[in-house]
């Protein structure tokens, strides 16, 4: 079966997820996150993508990301690869591919779903035991969510400044999110949709976006139509 083409509309919410090939590292110390970072935020004001969220792990990446158009988000992609794979291959003496096939990716209702998907990116290192607690872990966008520090690479999402009328007020309900946690079944939406490709909102998103892109936004439903109740006594 032919491969589906990545779901991409422009001027909506994108997670982006990207394994290093066969679980390796693709991040081993300070300087390789730190590289990374500095060519995605040329890549982002390069190719006009607003970065909302981001978590670098040792052995994958998670981006929350906004592109202006429709091959602004391919091209950033292929810009980092550009420059950050014969930085890593060079340095650690080692050939061919770093990543585990392309990225991963999909478009998501963010009324909806933003603050749990940045939550989801950002509390990774805590599922992983990496940390105690998400604030720990540096290499995320979750510190300037909290108000600890500014990062110039993250442009908030509206739907974060719907979370207060000030920036304490935001900062405060975000760590309060962050302190509740998601449940199993959240993390598994996420997670499956990103994996899998599909749109994640509503039945009324789904047929919005639907009409901007030729492309399937959910799964063909199999089977015969499900028999409507009959509630009449």
């Amino acid at each position: 079966m032919a491969r589906l083409p990545r779901l991409v509309i422009p001027h909506q919410l994108h997670h982006i997820i990207q394994k290093g090939n066969d679980a390796k590292v693709i991040f081993a110390d300070e300087e390789d996150y730190t590289s990374f970072l500095a060519w995605m935020g040329e890549a982002s004001r390069l190719f006009k993508v607003a970065i909302h969220s981001y978590l670098l792990m040792p052995d994958h990446l998670h981006l929350l990301l906004t592109p202006s158009d429709e091959t602004g988000l391919g091209k950033m992609m292929q810009w980092i690869g550009r420059h950050y794979v014969p930085y890593f291959n060079g340095k650690y003496q080692r050939k061919g591919t770093l990543w585990q096939g392309r990225y991963k990716a999909t478009v998501m209702e963010a009324n909806q779903y933003f603050l749990p998907c940045s939550l989801y990116v950002e509390s990774n290192p805590l599922r992983s035991n990496l940390v105690t607690d998400a604030v720990d872990y540096p290499w995320s966008s979750y510190q300037h969510h909290i108000g600890m520090k500014t990062n110039p690479l993250i442009t908030d999402h509206p739907a974060y400044w719907a979370m207060g009328n000030t920036p304490f007020q935001r900062e405060a309900a975000y760590r309060e999110m962050m302190a509740h946690g998601l449940s199993s079944l959240d993390i598994k939406i996420l997670s499956d949709a990103t994996m899998k490709g599909w749109l994640l909102g509503s039945d009324v998103f789904k047929t919005e976006m639907a009409k901007l892109t030729a492309r399937r936004v959910e799964p063909i439903k199999r089977g015969r139509p499900r028999k409507s109740i009959n509630v009449s006594k």
